[in-house]
């Protein structure tokens, strides 16, 4: 944000006032044109063409959540980006996943995380998963303008309670309509061939490896469904970003511990191309 100094260099009155602790409100009084959802845009005829991202998956295990987002990034039929990164860490206990406006959607994440720093900083303490799910929820919908222009961002937020010691997802639409989602969830346009997979494969009991495994098989469904997804590239080396969130915090998968995972479920594949079959019960 540009700010108007005086007296010598010095922060403007607004920087040494003490105020809400939402930098997003703070940015809404004194420089509200830097929003994204602000920003006039040109007059368009349609929907404008941009970048979008994909499916993102979350599911939750015996201790945590698992969040994952394939890699793909397509602009009308063409592929725009094979290597786009969609789930990305909100804090220490919580990560969220984009669908839909790539750049927007990065935009907007990386005004979620300094909405979170600058509300542990000013009150010295951290939002409740529930309070972080509200404040994602009201960002969104200062996007609806854009968002009827074609310019949707739709993510998916994950993180760790630590009030009620377990995982949580959170879903949302457009307008910033918020749901807590129980077990599994998926967003973007493979998201309705992601969710049969996780649907079927889906435990309470699932280990953190387990989890992850079934995360890429229902990437690796969507893309076999939905031309927009991309699945497991072993010619490039490019896999899916699988986050996890325990009680010990948020942490990403190493790529060597994707790939390898990745490789066992296309092996898996050559023996049943449609995948593992829900257990009978």
């Amino acid at each position: 944000m540009t700010a108007n100094f005086r007296d010598g260099g010095r922060l403007p009155a607004a920087f040494l006032t003490p105020g809400s602790s939402s930098f997003l409100d703070f940015l809404s009084d004194h420089a509200p044109e830097q929003l994204p959802g602000n920003r006039p845009l040109p007059p368009v005829k349609g929907p404008v063409e941009a970048p979008h991202g994909t499916t993102i998956v979350a599911l939750t295990f015996d201790g945590g959540v698992v969040l994952a987002g394939d890699r793909r990034a397509t602009m009308g039929h063409m592929i725009a980006q094979r290597d786009i990164e969609k789930v990305f860490p909100a804090d220490e206990y919580s990560a969220v996943g984009i669908a839909g406006t790539a750049g927007l959607a990065v935009e907007l994440v990386k005004l979620f995380q300094l909405e979170l720093e600058h509300f542990e900083k000013v009150e010295g303490d951290t939002l409740s998963l529930e309070g972080k799910a509200n404040r994602l929820s009201a960002m969104i919908r200062g996007n609806l303008g854009m968002a009827m222009q074609g310019l949707a961002v739709i993510p998916l937020f994950a993180g760790w309670d630590v009030e009620r010691s377990r995982g949580r997802i959170f879903s949302y639409d457009v307008t910033g309509g918020r749901s807590e989602e129980h077990g599994f969830a998926a967003v973007g346009s493979g998201s309705i061939f992601a969710r049969g997979a996780l649907k079927k494969l889906h435990r309470e009991d699932l280990t953190e490896e387990r989890a992850a495994t079934v995360a890429i098989q229902a990437l690796y469904d969507a893309a076999d469904d939905d031309s927009a997804t991309g699945g497991p590239d072993l010619t490039r080396r490019i896999f899916p970003i699988i986050s996890v969130i325990t009680g010990d915090g948020h942490r990403r998968l190493p790529e060597a511990e994707v790939s390898e995972l990745a490789r066992a479920v296309l092996d898996g594949r050559l023996q049943l191309p449609n995948g593992p079959q829900a257990p009978v019960l």
